[in-house]
């Protein structure tokens, strides 16, 4: 009985240390894997709503772009991450739900393999033209393409990826034939509209927002139901040639599973605590960005719901691993 007393203090001193180390996270930086090109519009999103969460936890937030293989290398490094909270990461739709359609075997299973921390915000997208094009709306892609079938060529970040699947969808309710370049990244998707080697593609605004604007390249319609602020002055491609479309896609925040629930929640609030500095709204919403901000069990639904329809979706078009 003596020894048992001595014992217990023994354990509690021991408990100490674990208990205080779990309220103090984060006691030191964390790094966010972004499984896309720097300058994409998800790591230019990640940017500025991990500079303010880092600002308010008082901790630096490091992000590490994996591109290559349609974001499989990154993803895979996030999910075979130790779940500590310290590894976390900043992902696309396309990745989480197009991507995973594209293959039978897959190295990670995004329902099992990733806790969802929240969907940050959509990625409101536009159908870019190079300057050397004499395409002004999508109603003069159309036309050119009916009059040209296939010889008209569109970038993408890979198969499957987001350009990729923005294109077929169009293509495919327009009743048009193009050709499909896929490329490592949406940046050097977008950059190649811009220097003129390639004519056309979709991508999200928070890529090319900043080409647009430089007049760098030609933003002829955005996929929104609705005109945007940011750009005014730009169609939707719904009223411009195609009614109907819209596309956009998101942004969102996972880690890996088996992250306890304590440091998921504090992330959780931590990014809607970001989301609600006005400063990180005008930036995101000036670059097309919709702010979102989610329970961690709303992002994980629509994980679920968006994998099944794009399973459909895909099938649909016919859309296979290139």
């Amino acid at each position: 009985m003596r020894l048992l007393r001595l014992f217990v203090p023994a354990l509690a001193l021991l408990a100490g240390p674990t208990a205080i180390a779990q309220t103090a996270y984060p006691d030191r930086p964390i790094k966010m894997i972004v499984p896309l090109a720097a300058a994409s519009a998800v790591d230019v999103a990640a940017r500025i709503v991990t500079q303010k969460m880092a600002d308010n936890m008082g901790q630096q937030i490091v992000i590490i772009n994996q591109a290559g293989a349609s974001g499989l290398i990154g993803a895979e490094q996030l999910a075979r991450a130790a779940p500590d909270g310290y590894t976390i990461g900043g992902f696309n739709d396309s990745v989480m739900t197009m991507v995973p359609n594209l293959h039978s075997k897959m190295p990670w299973d995004i329902l099992k393999d990733f806790e969802p921390v929240s969907l940050v915000a959509t990625v409101e997208w536009g159908l870019i033209a190079a300057n050397n094009t004499s395409y002004r709306t999508a109603a003069d892609l159309i036309a050119a393409a009916k009059a040209a079938p296939g010889k008209i060529n569109y970038s993408s970040g890979g198969p499957g990826s987001p350009q990729h699947l923005a294109m077929a969808m169009f293509a495919s309710q327009a009743g048009i034939s193009l050709t499909h370049v896929p490329y490592k990244g949406a940046t050097q998707a977008a950059t190649d509209v811009a220097s003129g080697q390639i004519p056309v593609g979709f991508q999200g605004l928070g890529t090319v927002a900043g080409l647009v604007r430089g007049g760098q390249l030609r933003l002829i319609g955005v996929t929104t139901e609705k005109r945007l602020p940011q750009f005014p002055n730009v169609p939707t491609v719904a009223e411009s040639g195609l009614p109907g479309f819209f596309f956009n896609s998101w942004f969102a925040m996972l880690a890996p599973a088996g992250t306890p629930q304590d440091i998921v929640a504090r992330l959780n609030a931590e990014v809607l605590k970001a989301l609600g500095d006005p400063e990180v709204r005008r930036k995101l919403e000036d670059l097309g960005f919709t702010v979102r901000g989610t329970s961690a069990s709303e992002l994980g639904v629509l994980t679920r719901d968006q994998l099944a329809k794009y399973a459909r979706v895909m099938k649909e078009m016919g859309i296979a691993d290139e």
